[in-house]
């Protein structure tokens, strides 16, 4: 495997390593600063905030100083928000921290996926996204060891600014060969691609919208689940911060290894009808999350993980097929209304763990499940037959 692949590959760890932490921490969290179970939603929408920010202007950015120095600015801004976690004493100054950390996270996520789409086959993209949920897997476990091993949700953050630091020395180390690989392969290029579709052209098409909110509310369903469960199962149903630890990791690992196999079973089962069982897993598995205690839910949890597990990727895959001369506009949209789905819906489980009760975590996951099956479902159906991937 080229080195520059291996590198990429790493760079989507590292994507992940910080985005599920915040689970673990957040019970510590919130007593240190004595807040309100609602306020994870403001942190939630700092990062947000930031990460549309830079993810918006990721083109100008590659353009200005390309993927590599791109990359390592990013992780720099990581390595500093991280630390920043594990050191400041106020949460105004936690949220501008959330802030920073989303705007490194946007940047490398627009910049390496652009990358990843322009010089690497569909199967290596489909494991760059596994890639992410190993980082996002290794992440709870490392804050959980450290929660363990000191008693303080800090030292996992210092932790992990250190490893973002090594990786962001990596990075700058070979930056250039970032550019050096996207000009040969443009030097390769047969045709200049066609002139993108006025903006106005694609919000007019149905499809569009259909495919936003189902983008918004998968990851909305994925973080709900990755931000709370933890919570839920500690301070809700009585389980061992060790074992709920160990959980949370597992349901970010379950997506992780669904993405490698059912990646390779794609092409076979095909898309749509890969999408259509992946929703109906999700649901099956929200549920049963809701309802079970302890191992059941936890049961539920990695169910609903190896649902979600192929959605993302086969969803953009299939978007050129899909919606044509639009693509371009579509592919943005699309990621724009994941980020907002993510600091969403978690962020309403917050309010409704604090007036109704952490339960009702739960209750929004099937809901939110059950519309993204039945979204997903009117997108399928409003899909041109001729693009319609299996017949589903």
């Amino acid at each position: 495997m080229p080195p520059l692949l291996i590198l990429t590959y790493v760079g989507f760890v590292s994507l992940g390593l910080p985005d599920a932490v915040l689970g673990v921490a957040w019970p510590s969290l919130r007593t240190a600063f004595a807040l309100p179970q609602s306020a994870l939603g403001a942190l939630l929408v700092a990062t947000g905030v930031g990460y549309f920010s830079s993810s918006i202007a990721a083109g100008k950015l590659v353009d200005r100083l390309g993927v590599g120095k791109l990359l390592t600015l990013s992780s720099g801004l990581i390595t500093g928000a991280l630390l920043g976690y594990a050191t400041t004493p106020v949460w105004p100054l936690l949220l501008l921290c959330g802030l920073i950390a989303g705007l490194g996270s946007g940047a490398i996520d627009a910049g390496l996926n652009a990358y990843a789409a322009s010089n690497f086959t569909a199967r290596h993209v489909n494991w760059l996204h596994a890639c992410y949920c190993a980082g996002a897997a290794l992440g709870p476990l490392i804050a959980t060891a450290a929660l363990a091993t000191t008693g303080s949700w800090r030292s996992g953050y210092a932790i992990l600014g250190a490893i973002m630091l090594l990786l962001t020395t990596a990075f700058a180390v070979v930056k250039g060969s970032f550019r050096a690989r996207a000009a040969a392969a443009e030097e390769g290029q047969q045709e200049a691609p066609a002139a993108p579709v006025p903006l106005a052209a694609a919000l007019r098409q149905r499809r569009v919208w259909l495919g936003l909110a189902v983008f918004f509310l998968y990851t909305g369903l994925e973080l709900l689940l990755g931000q709370w469960s933890f919570t839920l199962n500690t301070e809700a149903r009585g389980v061992a911060p060790e074992t709920a630890g160990i959980w949370a990791g597992a349901y970010w690992g379950s997506i992780g290894v669904g993405r490698v196999v059912l990646g390779l079973a794609v092409d076979r089962v095909g898309a749509d009808r890969l999408l259509r069982i992946a929703t109906l897993t999700a649901l099956l598995g929200s549920v049963l999350f809701a309802v079970g205690p302890a191992w059941p839910g936890a049961a539920g949890l990695m169910l609903a993980g190896l649902g979600l597990a192929p959605i993302y990727p086969t969803l953009m895959s299939r978007t050129p097929a899909r919606l044509g001369p639009y693509t371009a506009h579509a592919i943005g949209f699309q990621a724009s209304a994941a980020m907002v789905g993510g600091a969403v819906l978690p962020s309403l489980g917050g309010v409704l763990a604090a007036r109704v009760g952490l339960p009702s975590i739960g209750t929004l996951a099937v809901i939110t499940a059950a519309g993204l099956w039945l979204l997903h479902e009117l997108l399928v159906r409003s899909t041109p037959p001729r693009v319609t991937s299996d017949g589903a």
